[in-house]
């Protein structure tokens, strides 16, 4: 799978980070490896000489801060006392001098750096740094929602459980990992991955095989196909809700017109319905 977090929420972090913090040139990447992290997305920059910059843990602002696993700054990047200056002819060619350096932590594993910088020798205030580290934590969550589909995505590669008659315990799993799916699809910005979440939901919604004989052809929204997996695995509308970042108004308003879609009267003829239909598996 692509490592487009660094194409799409680097790139949108870094433009939040500028305009939330006024700060004219914003710039990050992830990691190459365990210690290294190049800088991919650039924000404001008047050079090229930011772009592709390899950071060390330790070296310079950025490895320092992905050392000590917390936010970084100078006030004068060329003068510092406080930073090694590996990097200085890269940041005097952007003419940058206050710069404040981010890590980007997930599970208490540094996976990049993101850098706000202006060309004056400023103090940075706290405005600033807030805006900065909102900026990672948004990285760090859109990269949180990927490690969590990638393993999802891993478990369901293989053809599903094909035998109707397998083991319950089984199929369960089928259809907890097909409403994680679900759920998760919402949070995902990379079309791409959207797309390559949506196919590996369809696999497991019709691993049963085709619809079952006489099932009515029904066409269901997103979202109330995302609902009905939670109800299917036994949740209440205000779990559901919680779940899939819905207000319980809206998750019944779902269940509702996915029942009358399916001609159900129940919750749990709603369930059938939809699996006998081949929306959910």
């Amino acid at each position: 799978m692509p490592e487009s977090v660094d194409a799409f929420e680097m790139q949108a972090a870094l433009l939040r980070l500028r305009r939330t913090s006024g700060l004219p040139v914003a710039f990050g990447g992830l990691l190459s490896d365990t210690r290294h992290t190049r800088i991919a997305e650039v924000n404001g920059a008047q050079t090229t000489a930011l772009r592709g910059l390899v950071i060390s843990s330790g070296s310079g602002l950025g490895g320092k801060s992905m050392a000590l696993s917390r936010p970084c700054a100078v006030t004068d990047y060329r003068s510092s006392r406080h930073i090694s200056h590996e990097y200085d002819t890269a940041v005097a060619a952007e003419g940058l001098r206050s710069v404040v350096a981010v890590p980007v932590v997930v599970r208490r594993e540094v996976r990049g750096v993101l850098y706000g910088a202006l060309r004056e020798p400023l103090v940075l205030g706290d405005r600033t740094f807030d805006a900065a580290v909102a900026a990672a934590r948004d990285v760090e969550q859109a990269l949180a929602v990927r490690d969590e589909v990638r393993q999802l995505l891993a478990a369901t590669r293989p053809d599903p459980v094909g035998d109707p008659g397998a083991a319950p315990a089984a199929w369960e799993d089928v259809r907890e990992a097909h409403r994680e799916l679900r759920a998760l699809m919402p949070k995902v910005t990379d079309p791409a991955l959207r797309d390559e979440l949506l196919a590996v939901c369809g696999r497991l919604a019709a691993a049963t095989g085709t619809p079952a004989p006489g099932a009515r052809e029904v066409q269901l929204a997103p979202r109330e196909i995302d609902v009905l997996a939670c109800v299917a695995a036994g949740a209440t509308n205000a779990a559901a809700a919680e779940r899939l970042g819905l207000r319980p108004e809206t998750v019944k308003g779902y269940l509702r017109s996915a029942m009358r879609r399916l001609g159900a009267h129940t919750r749990l003829e709603a369930v059938v319905a939809a699996r006998r239909a081949g929306l959910l598996p």
